[in-house]
């Protein structure tokens, strides 16, 4: 059941990429350029995303686990570190060069593989180096 969750999620999660064209890097790298010929697909993505996850954040203390089964992964604290900004700052700059980010990545994987490929290898390699790094703290 959990898998059958995780897959129906992430084809929800990839449609909607791919529908609402965030599958592009041309148009993520379009809404980035603020004083060039800016597009606002990106905002309208995101401004719809936040009424679903307001109802999601008010429903979720009421429910007793998650719909996999699982107990709810919340984040156990608010601070803003060090650790934290390096890594929204490494994001970022990854996300505006590429103009891809982890989710449209994958998905890019149904669309055009061999395009994808070089961000999802420096992707994995930056995951490995953060687990290392991480062990060695």
């Amino acid at each position: 059941m959990r898998a059958f969750i995780a897959l129906l999620a992430g084809t929800i999660f990839g449609a909607g990429l791919a529908l609402s064209g965030m599958v592009d890097p041309a148009r993520v790298r379009g809404f980035l350029d603020l004083f060039g010929t800016w597009d606002a697909t990106l905002a309208f993505v995101m401004a719809g995303a936040l009424l679903p996850m307001a109802i999601a954040w008010r429903l979720q203390p009421r429910l007793p686990r998650a719909a996999s089964g699982d107990h709810f992964a919340l984040p156990s604290t608010r601070r803003i570190d060090v650790p934290l900004a390096v890594g929204a700052l490494l994001f970022g700059v990854g996300w505006g060069i590429a103009g891809l980010c982890p989710g449209p990545a994958i998905a890019n994987l149904a669309l055009a593989p061999l395009a994808v490929l070089p961000f999802l290898a420096a992707m994995f390699a930056g995951m490995l180096l953060h687990r290392l790094w991480a062990a060695q703290r």
